[in-house]
């Protein structure tokens, strides 16, 4: 009786562990394949004439695989394609990075690159040439998904990429409608650092 009883709950535990692989696989799978559809709706690759550099392309790619890689296995909504003709551009320029930010006029953001992403490091995240790239790469993403037109560029910070991220957003087909900027000075507030001595 108790043998029965063993054979019972040995197929039972079989079973079950071949429906949990079962439901696990499917679950990859389903992943995968939006992560295929995911990397056919958008790639770096432009066919424009100044494209990304090659080693500032393989940076990218290589994050985004290491992403991939952190990712749990969870099933994912489906995305709803929306059109976003007109939005705002936050730019936020740092002495020691850039980050620029594509909104829609809700403020959702839509895109968003910083000179980290894009694989700088050190004093050369700061640069204007950096702010360039990041800002092609922020573009290329929001004008791809989501078909931008037009923008209104907000700028905060003191750093040497604000203004080569507004000439690149041009220079990548985006209408500026207006700059304003936001940076925040202070009335007399806080008490100043004491000299440096060196």
């Amino acid at each position: 009786m108790s043998e029965e009883v063993k054979e019972e709950t040995t197929k039972k535990n079989t079973e079950k562990d071949s429906a949990q692989e079962e439901t696990k696989n499917t679950l990859e799978n389903e992943v995968k394949k939006e992560e295929k559809e995911e990397a056919d709706t958008f790639s770096f690759d432009t066919n424009s004439d100044d494209e990304l550099p090659e080693e500032i392309k393989a940076k990218l790619e290589k994050n985004k695989a290491a992403r991939a890689k952190k990712k749990m296995v969870k099933k994912k909504k489906k995305k709803v394609s929306r059109t976003v003709r007109t939005g705002t551009c936050h730019v936020q320029a740092t002495y020691n990075n850039t980050i620029v930010t594509l909104a829609d006029e809700s403020g959702d953001v839509i895109s968003w690159a910083s000179a980290g992403l894009a694989g700088f490091k050190g004093a050369k995240k700061a640069t204007p040439y950096a702010a360039q790239i990041i800002t092609k790469i922020a573009v290329a993403k929001a004008k791809e998904e989501y078909g931008l037109e037009e923008v209104s560029v907000f700028v905060s910070g003191v750093g040497t990429g604000r203004e080569s991220a507004i000439r690149a957003l041009n220079a990548n087909g985006l209408n500026v409608v207006s700059i304003k900027d936001k940076t925040a000075v202070p009335h007399n507030g806080c008490r100043p650092k004491k000299p440096r001595r060196v």
